[in-house]
């Protein structure tokens, strides 16, 4: 048996946001981008919106709405994520938080996970390493050494738009890809040799 070589990484930018166009989506896009220049892998962008309005009424994965599963699966089953939210009163947005409560404890143990977060200014920057962090701590996901955050003057026409965050998202994304370099894609499936 040999494990299909067509099989490549599956990774979930998954988004804080609750309206598009979004800072935090885009900064997710241009990290998704980054990771995708560097190694051949399948994105999957998706946010708040994407689960619907019935996302906030679950209080338990089995009152999820069938598009809501589907985002809690795809994060489930993503090969590595790359999140972000945007800051709101010096914390993740609620919502962002409330899609984690619904994800199963075990599901994302040792997933390489980029954290980032996005906010007015830069004295939001610490969200990424005292909230989103210890949050991706709990799942024992493996969140790689460099974080993203990206305040406003940090845009241009709704893209990154500055050295030192794009410096940044280089970064994080050739940690990621090295992160995945000894893993198989969960989508490899046996096949017969």
């Amino acid at each position: 048996m040999s494990l299909r070589q067509t099989a490549r990484f599956r990774i979930v930018g998954f988004s804080g946001n609750t309206h598009r166009p979004s800072k935090s989506r885009a900064l997710v896009g241009a990290i998704a981008e980054a990771v995708a220049a560097r190694r051949p892998v399948d994105v999957q962008l998706l946010d708040i919106l994407d689960g619907g309005p019935e996302l906030g009424a679950a209080y338990i994965p089995n009152d999820l709405s069938a598009r809501a599963a589907a985002l809690i699966r795809a994060i489930a089953e993503a090969d590595a994520l790359i999140v972000a939210s945007p800051v709101y009163k010096g914390s993740y947005a609620g919502l962002f938080k409330h899609v984690f409560d619904l994800i199963d404890p075990a599901a994302l143990a040792d997933r390489p996970v980029i954290v980032a977060a996005t906010g007015g200014g830069h004295r939001h920057a610490l969200v990424v390493e005292h909230q989103l962090r210890p949050l991706f701590g709990f799942f024992g996901a493996h969140t790689v050494a460099t974080s993203v955050y990206a305040s406003d003057a940090e845009f241009s026409d709704g893209r990154p738009a500055d050295a030192a965050l794009e410096a940044r998202i280089a970064l994080a994304a050739g940690q990621l890809v090295e992160a995945l370099a000894h893993r198989t894609p969960r989508a490899a499936v046996p096949v017969a040799a």
